[in-house]
């Protein structure tokens, strides 16, 4: 069975990629380079869900928006 997820990829100051799974909270990795993360993101759903008993099926991804704000 195959089921899809939506990943969220940022690259950090040190040049590292970072991947996360809004449906799966704690579920991230990084790597250097983009195959490889998305190696890493792979098994970590899968890690993720054995740990997470719950369904996640109950949110539907939008969009992401970028916000400015004034500190």
């Amino acid at each position: 069975m195959s089921k899809e997820f939506n990943v969220i990829i940022e690259r950090d100051l040190d040049g590292y990629f970072v991947a996360s799974v809004p449906n799966l909270p704690g579920c991230h990795t990084q790597s250097k380079s983009l195959d490889e993360l998305i190696e890493r993101i792979k098994e970590a759903i899968i890690l993720c869900l054995e740990v997470h008993s719950q369904s996640t099926d109950n949110l539907e991804f939008i969009g992401l928006q970028r916000v400015a704000v004034e500190i």
